[in-house]
């Protein structure tokens, strides 16, 4: 089962934030960038000036701005900001309590899902923004110009 893309899109925008030299972004133009509607970065930008990520500037030439320095956020801060973090999904009904596998099988998977979700929290602790915007540096696809 896949997972949602607001991780993915929540850390572009992150990116974007990072690299625009503290020039604040209309939703627009992060639309641009992600390929979305405005409405979806909005949505985002929301929950990630919830979790104190982001911050929005208002007026001619506002738009959203990182909260933080990029070498501060990590990818766990955005992982917890925007999406379930309860990354695996159990039974839509109750298995059959009467069934040997059935009585047992949440009980028999819980640990090792646990310990699955403690190695995507941890490597996502160990990089930040800064670290993703340096890679995009590095794969220096800037033929292209930004759009901001």
């Amino acid at each position: 089962m896949p997972t949602s893309t607001r991780f993915a899109v929540a850390a572009h925008i992150l990116t974007a934030l990072a690299v625009s030299d503290g020039k604040p972004l209309r939703s627009e133009d992060l639309a641009y960038s992600v390929n979305t509607g405005a409405v979806v970065i909005r949505g985002l930008l929301s929950r990630l000036n919830d979790a104190g990520l982001t911050r929005s500037q208002l007026g001619a030439g506002g738009g959203a701005l990182l909260a933080k320095p990029a070498e501060a956020i990590r990818l766990l801060d955005v992982y917890q900001a925007v999406e379930d973090t309860e990354f695996f999904s159990m039974h839509r009904s109750p298995p059959c309590e009467n069934c040997a596998v059935g009585g047992n099988i949440v009980a028999a998977l819980q640990p090792t899902l646990g310990r699955a979700r403690k190695a995507l929290e941890d490597e996502l602790a160990n990089a930040t923004i800064a670290d993703i915007a340096a890679e995009v540096a590095r794969l220096g696809h800037f033929s292209i110009p930004l759009v901001w």
